[in-house]
């Protein structure tokens, strides 16, 4: 089976998540610090390439009302570029409270794994893993 990749896409940087090859468990991959958006999706089809993952999990920031604001749309756009630019099928999954989840799991890791950019990809994790969670309980 192959694997599922998952972006938490912020403004500066976006976290990169991984599953395992059974789909079943979530873990943070790598950071990507922003530059073009040229360069922003060469990285993510590299990921993809290089994992052979079959589809792209992308978090989408709702209100906490669970509505689409500005940031969601923003998201929404950049993942349709994106779509457009990889050969895989992206899929959304609410991201709400994400990146104080990740925070919260990295306060008792070591100083140099609460950098921002571990947190990004820890987000990506959690984003990831509540999707392969959805999907097994959809399954069964």
């Amino acid at each position: 089976m192959a694997r599922v990749l998952a972006l938490d896409i912020g403004e500066k940087r976006i976290g990169v998540a991984v599953s395992d090859e059974s789909q079943r468990l979530a873990r943070p991959l790598a950071t990507i610090v922003r530059a073009s958006k040229r360069e922003d999706f060469e990285e993510v089809a590299r990921l993809i390439a290089e994992y052979d993952a079959e589809r792209l999990i992308v978090g989408l920031p709702k209100t906490l009302r669970g509505e689409e604001g500005p940031q969601a749309q923003r998201v929404r756009r950049y993942a349709d570029a994106l779509s457009a630019a990889i050969s895989v099928p992206v899929f959304f999954q609410d991201e709400r409270y994400t990146s104080v989840e990740a925070e919260e799991r990295l306060k008792e890791a070591p100083r140099k794994r609460r950098a921002k950019g571990a947190i990004d990809a820890a987000a990506a994790a959690i984003i990831l893993q509540d999707y392969l969670n959805q999907r097994q309980t959809n399954d069964e």
